[in-house]
């Protein structure tokens, strides 16, 4: 078991009651540069999250070839093809009986293994997701500036009760920020130096270092991204 957090004193209360001492090991914080080697020692990999976003760990384990078993909660049914990972209701039974189907279906066969570690190879890409991410924040720079009212006014249109909501969430962000603004302005913020690429990168962030223009966001062109992400949540 990787990681530390708050259940970890439940988990050693839990071994040293089931006297399991011999049979689970806690392996604490496991660094980034250490993840394949933990994950290689397995055949089954068990994530038992009640809220998840995205599970990364997930792509992970079935990167390094292990049979995945994961709670059916947030965005983790959407992160992997249905035939690469068992799913099961968040409750002990539902996991219980998940995890008891892999353990029969037994060691993944290597093919399978190499199969699945191409397909998220291609699926999954670091440098593919900060190049869009790059194109997003292109694409708001260059959105011509509207009014405040104007672009608040547009979060009503996200729905009859979350629209106020987000209306009122986004005003807040503007004060906030014009706040953050005044007690450090942008002038006093040492702007990060650029650094070396990796190679096949260079297509990616070709403009990169034009891109400097990011730490000077204003909050009309923040809140114009936050108007951005609601047209995206409401589609």
């Amino acid at each position: 078991i990787g990681g530390n957090g708050p259940k970890r004193l439940l988990l050693e209360e839990m071994i040293e009651r089931e006297r399991l001492h011999d049979r689970v090991e806690l392996l604490g914080g496991v660094p980034h540069d250490s993840v394949r080697d933990v994950l290689v020692r397995g055949h089954i990999f068990l994530n038992t999250s009640l809220t998840e976003a995205f599970c990364i760990a997930i792509v992970e384990a079935v990167a390094c070839g292990l049979r995945v078993v994961s709670t059916d909660v947030g965005g983790v049914p959407e992160v992997l093809p249905a035939h690469m990972l068992r799913l099961a209701p968040p409750n002990s039974q539902a996991i219980i009986e998940a995890l008891s189907a892999a353990v029969d279906a037994g060691v993944a066969p290597q093919e399978e293994a190499l199969r699945f570690h191409e397909k998220v190879r291609h699926m999954y890409s670091w440098h593919d997701v900060a190049a869009r991410t790059e194109r997003v924040y292109r694409r708001v720079t260059t959105m011509p500036n509207t009014g405040l009212r104007s672009r608040l006014l547009r979060f009503l249109h996200v729905g009859p009760v979350s629209g106020k909501i987000c209306v009122l969430m986004a005003a807040f962000d503007t004060l906030l920020w014009w706040l953050l603004e005044w007690l450090q302005p942008l002038t006093d913020i040492e702007i990060a130096a650029e650094l070396p690429r990796f190679p096949g990168t260079a297509d990616a962030g070709a403009n990169l270092g034009k891109f400097g223009s990011a730490c000077d966001l204003t909050a009309e062109q923040m809140l114009q991204l936050a108007t951005v992400d609601a047209r995206m949540v409401r589609q």
